[in-house]
Protein backbone atom coordinates (compact mmCIF):
# COMPACT_ATOMS: atom_id res chain seq x y z
CA UNK A 1 0.00 0.00 0.00
CA UNK A 2 1.04 3.21 -1.12
CA UNK A 3 1.46 6.06 1.71
CA UNK A 4 -1.50 8.15 0.94
CA UNK A 5 -1.41 10.34 4.58
CA UNK A 6 1.23 10.92 7.08
CA UNK A 7 0.97 12.57 10.24
CA UNK A 8 4.04 15.11 11.09
CA UNK A 9 4.56 16.41 14.67
CA UNK A 10 8.04 16.63 16.11
CA UNK A 11 10.08 19.02 19.01
CA UNK A 12 13.39 18.19 16.61
CA UNK A 13 12.50 20.51 13.17
CA UNK A 14 15.80 19.28 11.73
CA UNK A 15 15.08 18.40 8.15
CA UNK A 16 11.35 18.49 8.26
CA UNK A 17 10.01 21.19 5.87
CA UNK A 18 12.47 19.23 3.06
CA UNK A 19 10.77 15.69 4.13
CA UNK A 20 7.18 16.96 3.99
CA UNK A 21 7.60 19.09 0.69
CA UNK A 22 9.61 15.59 -0.80
CA UNK A 23 6.36 14.03 0.77
CA UNK A 24 3.39 16.45 -1.35
CA UNK A 25 5.53 16.38 -4.31
CA UNK A 26 4.65 12.34 -3.92
CA UNK A 27 1.06 12.78 -3.66
CA UNK A 28 0.69 12.74 0.18
CA UNK A 29 -1.38 14.69 2.30
CA UNK A 30 -0.47 16.12 5.31
CA UNK A 31 -1.63 16.16 8.66
CA UNK A 32 -0.05 17.76 11.87
CA UNK A 33 0.02 19.65 15.12
CA UNK A 34 0.67 23.03 16.57
CA UNK A 35 4.26 24.35 15.74
CA UNK A 36 4.87 21.83 13.44
CA UNK A 37 1.63 22.61 11.31
CA UNK A 38 2.60 26.53 11.83
CA UNK A 39 5.83 25.52 10.14
CA UNK A 40 4.97 23.82 7.02
CA UNK A 41 2.62 26.43 6.18
CA UNK A 42 5.01 28.82 6.43
CA UNK A 43 6.88 26.85 4.17
CA UNK A 44 3.90 27.09 1.30
CA UNK A 45 2.62 23.63 2.47
CA UNK A 46 -0.77 22.58 2.70
CA UNK A 47 -1.44 20.91 5.82
CA UNK A 48 -4.41 20.18 7.79
CA UNK A 49 -4.80 20.73 11.23
CA UNK A 50 -5.33 17.26 13.84
CA UNK A 51 -8.56 19.28 15.16
CA UNK A 52 -9.90 20.01 11.63
CA UNK A 53 -9.15 15.95 10.79
CA UNK A 54 -10.40 14.82 13.59
CA UNK A 55 -13.75 17.48 14.42
CA UNK A 56 -11.95 18.04 18.07
CA UNK A 57 -10.47 20.98 19.17
CA UNK A 58 -7.22 20.60 20.93
CA UNK A 59 -8.40 20.97 25.07
CA UNK A 60 -6.76 20.67 28.51
CA UNK A 61 -3.85 23.16 27.04
CA UNK A 62 -3.03 20.64 24.43
CA UNK A 63 -2.52 17.87 26.24
CA UNK A 64 -5.75 16.20 24.68
CA UNK A 65 -5.19 16.62 20.41
CA UNK A 66 -4.50 13.22 18.83
CA UNK A 67 -6.14 11.00 21.40
CA UNK A 68 -8.86 10.41 19.58
CA UNK A 69 -10.15 7.34 17.14
CA UNK A 70 -9.69 8.96 13.83
CA UNK A 71 -5.71 9.33 14.89
CA UNK A 72 -5.54 6.36 16.74
CA UNK A 73 -8.00 4.19 14.49
CA UNK A 74 -6.05 5.11 11.47
CA UNK A 75 -3.01 3.78 12.77
CA UNK A 76 -3.75 0.85 14.30
CA UNK A 77 -6.08 -0.82 11.71
CA UNK A 78 -4.25 -3.98 10.22
CA UNK A 79 -4.04 -3.16 6.60
CA UNK A 80 -4.11 -7.07 5.70
CA UNK A 81 -7.38 -7.41 7.59
CA UNK A 82 -10.74 -6.65 5.08
CA UNK A 83 -13.17 -6.28 8.93
CA UNK A 84 -10.46 -3.39 10.32
CA UNK A 85 -10.83 -1.14 6.94
CA UNK A 86 -14.39 -2.16 6.52
CA UNK A 87 -14.82 -0.75 9.78
CA UNK A 88 -13.01 2.55 10.10
CA UNK A 89 -14.08 3.28 6.53
CA UNK A 90 -17.95 2.53 8.68
CA UNK A 91 -16.66 4.99 11.18
CA UNK A 92 -14.98 7.70 8.53
CA UNK A 93 -12.00 7.44 9.36
CA UNK A 94 -8.86 7.78 6.88
CA UNK A 95 -5.65 5.58 6.82
CA UNK A 96 -2.57 7.51 8.55
CA UNK A 97 0.24 5.48 6.93
CA UNK A 98 3.18 7.12 8.16
CA UNK A 99 4.06 8.83 11.17
CA UNK A 100 7.07 10.91 12.13
CA UNK A 101 6.71 11.77 15.85
CA UNK A 102 9.45 12.40 17.82
CA UNK A 103 8.37 13.90 21.79
CA UNK A 104 8.62 16.72 24.30
CA UNK A 105 12.39 17.26 24.98
CA UNK A 106 11.87 16.27 28.76
CA UNK A 107 15.72 15.32 29.29
CA UNK A 108 16.85 18.98 27.58
CA UNK A 109 14.31 20.44 29.93
CA UNK A 110 15.37 19.01 33.10
CA UNK A 111 18.37 19.89 32.67
CA UNK A 112 18.51 23.01 32.01
CA UNK A 113 19.48 25.01 35.26
CA UNK A 114 16.58 25.84 37.58
CA UNK A 115 13.77 23.66 35.99
CA UNK A 116 10.92 23.47 38.25
CA UNK A 117 9.00 20.24 38.89
CA UNK A 118 5.80 22.28 37.17
CA UNK A 119 8.22 22.71 33.96
CA UNK A 120 9.55 18.84 33.80
CA UNK A 121 5.98 17.89 34.45
CA UNK A 122 4.51 19.53 31.37
CA UNK A 123 7.19 18.34 29.52
CA UNK A 124 5.91 14.35 29.58
CA UNK A 125 4.88 13.44 26.33
CA UNK A 126 1.66 11.55 26.67
CA UNK A 127 -0.15 11.87 22.72
CA UNK A 128 3.24 11.45 21.02
CA UNK A 129 4.52 7.74 22.70
CA UNK A 130 0.72 6.56 22.48
CA UNK A 131 0.85 7.38 18.41
CA UNK A 132 4.14 6.11 18.33
CA UNK A 133 3.96 2.73 20.08
CA UNK A 134 0.41 2.40 18.00
CA UNK A 135 2.51 3.06 14.56
CA UNK A 136 5.08 0.46 15.93
CA UNK A 137 2.70 -2.00 16.45
CA UNK A 138 0.94 -1.88 13.12
CA UNK A 139 4.58 -1.86 11.20
CA UNK A 140 2.21 -4.72 9.42
CA UNK A 141 3.23 -7.38 7.43
CA UNK A 142 5.26 -8.15 3.78
CA UNK A 143 1.44 -6.49 2.47
CA UNK A 144 1.21 -3.02 4.04
CA UNK A 145 1.72 -1.39 7.47
CA UNK A 146 2.34 1.71 9.00
CA UNK A 147 5.60 3.95 8.74
CA UNK A 148 7.28 5.67 11.81
CA UNK A 149 10.06 7.97 11.77
CA UNK A 150 11.05 9.46 15.32
CA UNK A 151 14.96 10.16 13.81
CA UNK A 152 15.47 12.58 10.75
CA UNK A 153 18.03 10.22 9.64
CA UNK A 154 15.75 8.10 8.34
CA UNK A 155 13.61 10.36 6.42
CA UNK A 156 15.91 9.79 3.16
CA UNK A 157 15.89 6.31 3.55
CA UNK A 158 11.91 6.19 3.62
CA UNK A 159 11.94 8.31 0.47
CA UNK A 160 13.93 6.64 -1.30
CA UNK A 161 12.15 2.78 -0.47
CA UNK A 162 9.03 5.27 -1.89
CA UNK A 163 10.47 5.77 -4.94
CA UNK A 164 11.50 2.29 -5.48
CA UNK A 165 9.85 -0.44 -7.30
CA UNK A 166 7.32 -1.31 -4.69
CA UNK A 167 6.43 2.33 -4.35
CA UNK A 168 6.22 2.41 -0.43
CA UNK A 169 8.79 1.71 1.91
CA UNK A 170 9.57 -2.01 2.53
CA UNK A 171 8.27 -4.63 5.22
CA UNK A 172 12.23 -4.80 6.30
CA UNK A 173 12.24 -0.76 6.88
CA UNK A 174 8.84 -0.57 8.84
CA UNK A 175 9.92 -3.22 11.09
CA UNK A 176 13.63 -1.91 11.92
CA UNK A 177 11.88 1.93 12.10
CA UNK A 178 9.08 0.31 14.11
CA UNK A 179 12.55 -1.47 16.94
CA UNK A 180 14.12 1.89 17.04
CA UNK A 181 10.33 3.65 17.90
CA UNK A 182 9.96 1.31 21.07
CA UNK A 183 13.88 1.95 21.95
CA UNK A 184 13.32 5.48 21.91
CA UNK A 185 9.73 5.90 24.22
CA UNK A 186 11.52 2.97 26.26
CA UNK A 187 13.94 5.33 26.83
CA UNK A 188 12.16 8.26 27.70
CA UNK A 189 10.11 6.17 30.11
CA UNK A 190 13.31 5.96 31.84
CA UNK A 191 14.25 8.89 31.90
CA UNK A 192 11.03 10.10 33.18
CA UNK A 193 11.61 7.22 35.72
CA UNK A 194 15.19 8.33 36.92
CA UNK A 195 13.61 11.58 37.09
CA UNK A 196 10.74 11.20 39.55
CA UNK A 197 12.56 8.73 41.66
CA UNK A 198 15.57 11.17 42.35
CA UNK A 199 13.28 13.42 44.00
CA UNK A 200 14.82 14.28 47.61
CA UNK A 201 11.41 15.26 49.24
CA UNK A 202 7.71 13.20 49.09
CA UNK A 203 6.00 16.29 48.19
CA UNK A 204 8.01 18.71 45.66
CA UNK A 205 6.90 22.19 45.21
CA UNK A 206 5.40 22.91 41.89
CA UNK A 207 7.19 26.37 41.12
CA UNK A 208 10.59 25.31 42.69
CA UNK A 209 13.69 23.35 41.11
CA UNK A 210 13.51 20.26 43.26
CA UNK A 211 16.10 18.69 45.16
CA UNK A 212 17.42 15.50 43.46
CA UNK A 213 19.21 12.16 44.62
CA UNK A 214 21.86 11.75 42.54
CA UNK A 215 21.46 8.10 42.69
CA UNK A 216 17.40 7.62 41.80
CA UNK A 217 15.16 4.55 42.82
CA UNK A 218 15.13 3.62 39.58
CA UNK A 219 17.96 3.79 37.22
CA UNK A 220 17.61 2.50 33.28
CA UNK A 221 20.36 2.55 31.08
CA UNK A 222 19.82 2.26 27.11
CA UNK A 223 23.03 1.85 24.88
CA UNK A 224 22.89 -0.08 21.32
CA UNK A 225 24.77 -2.76 19.77
CA UNK A 226 27.50 -1.98 18.00
CA UNK A 227 29.04 -5.02 16.97
CA UNK A 228 29.16 -8.66 18.21
CA UNK A 229 32.32 -9.89 18.53
CA UNK A 230 33.85 -13.08 17.69
CA UNK A 231 33.88 -14.35 21.30
CA UNK A 232 34.65 -12.70 24.96
CA UNK A 233 37.23 -12.97 26.96
CA UNK A 234 37.49 -16.23 26.23
CA UNK A 235 36.42 -18.30 23.14
CA UNK A 236 33.50 -20.19 24.96
CA UNK A 237 32.08 -16.65 25.45
CA UNK A 238 29.79 -15.07 23.34
CA UNK A 239 30.14 -11.49 23.41
CA UNK A 240 28.92 -8.11 22.09
CA UNK A 241 30.17 -4.23 22.13
CA UNK A 242 27.34 -2.01 22.69
CA UNK A 243 27.70 1.96 22.93
CA UNK A 244 25.96 4.83 23.80
CA UNK A 245 23.96 7.03 21.80
CA UNK A 246 24.98 9.36 21.06
CA UNK A 247 28.44 9.15 22.17
CA UNK A 248 30.41 11.71 23.53
CA UNK A 249 33.39 13.20 22.06
CA UNK A 250 36.68 11.98 22.73
CA UNK A 251 35.24 8.44 24.24
CA UNK A 252 36.57 5.13 22.71
CA UNK A 253 32.89 4.37 21.50
CA UNK A 254 33.48 6.96 18.68
CA UNK A 255 36.28 5.18 17.13
CA UNK A 256 36.26 4.59 13.44
CA UNK A 257 38.54 1.38 12.49
CA UNK A 258 40.74 2.14 9.32
CA UNK A 259 42.42 -0.98 8.55
CA UNK A 260 42.62 -4.76 10.42
CA UNK A 261 41.21 -7.15 11.95
CA UNK A 262 37.75 -7.29 13.84
CA UNK A 263 38.15 -6.29 16.95
CA UNK A 264 38.17 -8.73 19.95
CA UNK A 265 36.17 -8.35 23.24
CA UNK A 266 39.62 -7.54 25.05
CA UNK A 267 40.91 -5.71 21.95
CA UNK A 268 38.64 -2.91 22.99
CA UNK A 269 38.86 -3.29 27.32
CA UNK A 270 42.58 -2.59 26.38
CA UNK A 271 42.09 -0.02 23.97
CA UNK A 272 40.15 1.51 25.91
CA UNK A 273 42.74 1.55 29.63
CA UNK A 274 45.21 2.50 27.06
CA UNK A 275 42.93 5.62 25.28
CA UNK A 276 41.58 6.68 28.48
CA UNK A 277 45.36 6.97 29.89
CA UNK A 278 47.24 8.97 26.81
CA UNK A 279 44.23 11.01 26.76
CA UNK A 280 44.65 12.35 30.34
CA UNK A 281 47.94 13.95 29.41
CA UNK A 282 48.28 17.68 27.97
CA UNK A 283 51.88 16.84 26.50
CA UNK A 284 52.29 14.45 23.53
CA UNK A 285 52.15 11.13 25.04
CA UNK A 286 52.37 7.17 24.45
CA UNK A 287 50.73 4.47 25.80
CA UNK A 288 51.43 0.78 26.06
CA UNK A 289 48.54 -1.18 27.06
CA UNK A 290 49.11 -4.94 27.99
CA UNK A 291 46.64 -6.82 29.90
CA UNK A 292 44.97 -3.49 30.66
CA UNK A 293 47.14 -1.99 32.11
CA UNK A 294 49.94 0.64 31.15
CA UNK A 295 53.63 -1.40 30.53
CA UNK A 296 54.84 2.00 29.41
CA UNK A 297 54.07 5.76 29.27
CA UNK A 298 56.00 8.21 27.94
CA UNK A 299 55.97 12.29 26.68
CA UNK A 300 57.75 13.15 24.50
CA UNK A 301 58.11 16.19 21.69
CA UNK A 302 57.17 14.11 19.08
CA UNK A 303 55.07 10.68 18.39
CA UNK A 304 58.03 9.16 17.73
CA UNK A 305 60.25 10.10 20.90
CA UNK A 306 56.96 9.24 22.85
CA UNK A 307 57.02 5.73 21.91
CA UNK A 308 60.77 4.99 21.76
CA UNK A 309 60.45 6.22 25.84
CA UNK A 310 57.29 3.90 26.59
CA UNK A 311 58.55 1.03 24.56
CA UNK A 312 61.96 1.25 26.89
CA UNK A 313 59.99 0.58 29.82
CA UNK A 314 59.11 -3.36 28.74
CA UNK A 315 59.80 -4.53 25.66
CA UNK A 316 58.88 -7.67 26.50
CA UNK A 317 55.56 -6.74 27.97
CA UNK A 318 54.94 -4.25 25.05
CA UNK A 319 54.63 -7.39 22.51
CA UNK A 320 51.27 -8.09 21.07
CA UNK A 321 50.17 -4.72 22.93
CA UNK A 322 48.03 -1.92 22.44
CA UNK A 323 49.29 1.47 21.46
CA UNK A 324 48.15 4.48 21.97
CA UNK A 325 48.84 8.46 20.49
CA UNK A 326 47.39 11.56 21.94
CA UNK A 327 49.08 13.24 18.96
CA UNK A 328 48.14 12.49 15.25
CA UNK A 329 50.59 9.39 14.12
CA UNK A 330 53.29 10.40 11.35
CA UNK A 331 55.64 8.42 8.74
CA UNK A 332 58.56 8.19 11.35
CA UNK A 333 56.38 7.17 14.49
CA UNK A 334 54.46 4.82 12.45
CA UNK A 335 57.83 3.04 10.82
CA UNK A 336 59.17 2.76 14.33
CA UNK A 337 55.48 0.92 15.80
CA UNK A 338 55.64 -1.73 12.59
CA UNK A 339 58.99 -2.80 14.10
CA UNK A 340 56.83 -5.06 16.88
CA UNK A 341 53.57 -6.81 17.26
CA UNK A 342 50.82 -4.72 17.79
CA UNK A 343 47.57 -5.64 18.23
CA UNK A 344 45.69 -2.29 18.15
CA UNK A 345 47.05 1.24 17.48
CA UNK A 346 44.87 4.55 18.57
CA UNK A 347 45.30 7.94 17.67
CA UNK A 348 43.34 11.24 16.99
CA UNK A 349 45.00 11.23 13.20
CA UNK A 350 47.19 9.57 10.53
CA UNK A 351 49.36 11.25 8.04
CA UNK A 352 48.86 9.64 4.87
CA UNK A 353 52.49 8.29 4.95
CA UNK A 354 51.93 6.16 8.31
CA UNK A 355 48.91 4.81 7.21
CA UNK A 356 50.77 3.24 4.04
CA UNK A 357 53.15 2.36 6.47
CA UNK A 358 50.96 0.09 8.43
CA UNK A 359 48.96 -1.00 5.62
CA UNK A 360 51.67 -3.21 4.90
CA UNK A 361 50.67 -4.87 8.27
CA UNK A 362 46.79 -5.90 7.11
CA UNK A 363 46.24 -7.61 10.50
CA UNK A 364 47.04 -4.51 12.58
CA UNK A 365 43.44 -2.72 13.61
CA UNK A 366 44.74 1.02 13.47
CA UNK A 367 41.88 2.97 15.00
CA UNK A 368 40.87 6.66 14.95
CA UNK A 369 39.66 7.86 17.78
CA UNK A 370 38.21 11.80 17.69
CA UNK A 371 40.10 14.22 20.77
CA UNK A 372 37.37 15.28 22.84
CA UNK A 373 36.76 15.88 26.60
CA UNK A 374 33.88 13.53 27.09
CA UNK A 375 33.23 11.43 30.14
CA UNK A 376 30.85 8.57 31.05
CA UNK A 377 27.91 9.36 33.22
CA UNK A 378 28.46 6.64 35.01
CA UNK A 379 30.88 3.32 35.94
CA UNK A 380 29.41 -0.31 36.42
CA UNK A 381 30.53 -3.34 37.36
CA UNK A 382 28.10 -6.64 37.13
CA UNK A 383 27.95 -8.79 40.24
CA UNK A 384 25.82 -11.40 40.95
CA UNK A 385 21.89 -10.47 41.24
CA UNK A 386 23.07 -6.71 40.56
CA UNK A 387 25.06 -3.71 39.43
CA UNK A 388 27.86 -1.57 41.17
CA UNK A 389 27.44 1.87 39.59
CA UNK A 390 29.72 4.88 40.54
CA UNK A 391 30.48 7.99 39.10
CA UNK A 392 33.63 7.61 36.94
CA UNK A 393 36.86 8.46 38.48
CA UNK A 394 37.80 11.21 36.79
CA UNK A 395 39.12 13.45 39.72
CA UNK A 396 42.16 15.34 39.31
CA UNK A 397 44.09 16.51 42.42
CA UNK A 398 44.73 20.35 42.05
CA UNK A 399 48.50 20.23 42.54
CA UNK A 400 48.73 23.05 44.90
CA UNK A 401 46.43 20.69 47.00
CA UNK A 402 49.47 18.48 47.02
CA UNK A 403 50.88 18.43 50.82
CA UNK A 404 54.66 17.76 51.08
CA UNK A 405 54.74 15.56 54.83
CA UNK A 406 58.49 15.39 54.84
CA UNK A 407 61.74 17.08 55.74
CA UNK A 408 63.10 17.33 52.27
CA UNK A 409 60.81 18.78 49.89
CA UNK A 410 60.74 17.71 45.89
CA UNK A 411 62.80 19.62 43.37
CA UNK A 412 60.37 21.01 40.66
CA UNK A 413 62.22 18.65 37.91
CA UNK A 414 60.78 15.68 41.06
CA UNK A 415 57.46 17.43 41.22
CA UNK A 416 57.20 17.37 37.47
CA UNK A 417 57.97 13.19 37.32
CA UNK A 418 55.47 12.73 40.58
CA UNK A 419 52.83 14.55 38.81
CA UNK A 420 53.50 12.17 35.64
CA UNK A 421 53.73 9.03 38.24
CA UNK A 422 50.95 9.78 39.58
CA UNK A 423 48.46 10.07 36.72
CA UNK A 424 50.18 6.99 35.34
CA UNK A 425 49.59 5.35 38.55
CA UNK A 426 45.74 6.25 38.57
CA UNK A 427 45.06 3.69 35.33
CA UNK A 428 47.39 1.02 37.00
CA UNK A 429 45.65 -2.02 38.66
CA UNK A 430 45.69 -1.84 42.30
CA UNK A 431 47.55 -2.48 44.05
CA UNK A 432 49.94 0.01 42.06
CA UNK A 433 53.54 1.20 42.34
CA UNK A 434 55.02 3.11 39.58
CA UNK A 435 58.54 4.21 38.75
CA UNK A 436 59.02 7.05 36.24
CA UNK A 437 62.20 9.74 35.40
CA UNK A 438 62.64 11.79 32.95
CA UNK A 439 59.51 11.50 31.71
CA UNK A 440 59.24 8.11 30.91
CA UNK A 441 57.89 4.81 33.49
CA UNK A 442 60.65 3.13 34.79
CA UNK A 443 58.68 0.32 36.31
CA UNK A 444 55.46 -0.89 36.97
CA UNK A 445 54.18 -3.05 39.28
CA UNK A 446 50.36 -3.94 39.00
CA UNK A 447 47.69 -6.16 40.38
CA UNK A 448 49.13 -7.65 43.06
CA UNK A 449 47.52 -8.16 46.50
CA UNK A 450 50.61 -6.45 48.75
CA UNK A 451 51.84 -3.33 47.62
CA UNK A 452 55.39 -4.52 48.61
CA UNK A 453 55.36 -7.17 45.99
CA UNK A 454 54.14 -4.23 43.19
CA UNK A 455 57.17 -2.28 44.07
CA UNK A 456 59.11 -5.50 44.42
CA UNK A 457 57.78 -6.14 40.50
CA UNK A 458 57.69 -3.04 39.01
CA UNK A 459 62.11 -2.74 40.67
CA UNK A 460 62.16 -6.00 38.57
CA UNK A 461 61.27 -4.83 35.66
CA UNK A 462 63.11 -1.74 34.97
CA UNK A 463 66.09 -4.17 35.76
CA UNK A 464 64.99 -6.45 33.60
CA UNK A 465 64.44 -3.62 31.12
CA UNK A 466 68.22 -2.19 31.96
CA UNK A 467 67.21 0.64 33.12
CA UNK A 468 68.09 2.61 36.26
CA UNK A 469 66.06 3.53 38.97
CA UNK A 470 68.26 5.97 40.84
CA UNK A 471 67.00 9.15 41.14
CA UNK A 472 63.64 8.20 40.38
CA UNK A 473 59.90 9.31 41.61
CA UNK A 474 57.53 6.42 42.58
CA UNK A 475 53.93 6.77 43.02
CA UNK A 476 51.54 4.25 45.14
CA UNK A 477 47.84 4.68 43.82
CA UNK A 478 47.04 4.30 47.79
CA UNK A 479 48.64 4.78 50.95
CA UNK A 480 51.87 2.75 52.47
CA UNK A 481 50.27 0.35 55.08
CA UNK A 482 53.66 0.36 56.68
CA UNK A 483 57.08 1.29 56.06
CA UNK A 484 58.35 -2.08 54.05
CA UNK A 485 57.24 -0.53 50.52
CA UNK A 486 58.73 2.70 51.02
CA UNK A 487 62.11 0.81 52.40
CA UNK A 488 61.84 -1.39 49.13
CA UNK A 489 61.27 1.56 46.55
CA UNK A 490 64.03 3.53 48.69
CA UNK A 491 66.32 0.56 48.12
CA UNK A 492 65.86 0.61 44.58
CA UNK A 493 66.99 3.94 44.25
CA UNK A 494 63.83 6.18 44.53
CA UNK A 495 64.44 9.66 45.83
CA UNK A 496 60.83 11.11 46.22
CA UNK A 497 57.20 9.17 46.32
CA UNK A 498 53.99 10.84 45.83
CA UNK A 499 50.99 8.57 48.02
CA UNK A 500 47.25 9.51 48.92
CA UNK A 501 48.46 9.08 52.72
CA UNK A 502 45.82 8.58 55.69
CA UNK A 503 47.63 5.22 57.10
CA UNK A 504 47.22 5.19 60.91
CA UNK A 505 50.87 4.33 60.47
CA UNK A 506 51.67 8.06 58.37
CA UNK A 507 53.71 8.98 61.27
CA UNK A 508 55.95 5.98 60.61
CA UNK A 509 55.88 6.02 57.15
CA UNK A 510 57.00 9.55 56.98
CA UNK A 511 60.16 9.06 59.76
CA UNK A 512 61.08 6.10 57.70
CA UNK A 513 61.28 8.50 54.26
CA UNK A 514 62.83 11.15 56.31
CA UNK A 515 66.00 8.46 57.92
CA UNK A 516 65.65 7.76 54.45
CA UNK A 517 66.41 10.59 52.65
CA UNK A 518 63.41 10.80 50.28
CA UNK A 519 60.88 13.96 49.79
CA UNK A 520 57.53 12.25 49.76
CA UNK A 521 53.98 13.93 49.06
CA UNK A 522 50.66 13.42 50.27
CA UNK A 523 47.89 13.78 47.77
CA UNK A 524 44.69 13.23 49.99
CA UNK A 525 43.15 11.07 46.93
CA UNK A 526 43.55 7.69 46.13
CA UNK A 527 43.10 6.00 42.69
CA UNK A 528 41.76 1.98 43.65
CA UNK A 529 41.17 0.20 40.14
CA UNK A 530 40.32 -3.22 40.33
Amino acid sequence: MKIQTALLSVSDKTGIVEFAQALAQRGVRLLSTGGTARLLADAGLSVTEVAAHTGSPEILDGRVKTLHPKIHGGLLARRDSAEHLATIEQHGIDRIDLLAVNLYPFRETIAKPGCTFADAVENIDIGGPAMLRAAAKNHGTPEGGVTVVIDPADYARVLADMDGPQGAPSYGLRLELATKAYAHTAAYDGAIAAYLSSLAEAEPAQDQAPARDPWPATLTLQVQRHQVLRYGENPHQSAAFYTDHPVRAGLLGSYRQLQGKELSYNNIADADAAWECVRSFQAGACVIVKHANPCGVAVGNSPLHAYRQAFKTDPTSAFGGIIAFNRPVDEAAAQAVSGQFVEVLLAPGYSSEALAVFAAKKNVRVLEVPQGDGRNDFDIKRVGGGWLVQNPDDYQVPQDAFKVVTTLAPTAEQMQDLVFAWKVAKYVKSNAIVFVGNGMTLGVGAGQMSRIDSARIASIKAENAGLSLQGSAVASDAFFPFRDGLDVVADAGATCVIQPGGSVRDDEVIAAANERGIAMVFTGARHFRH
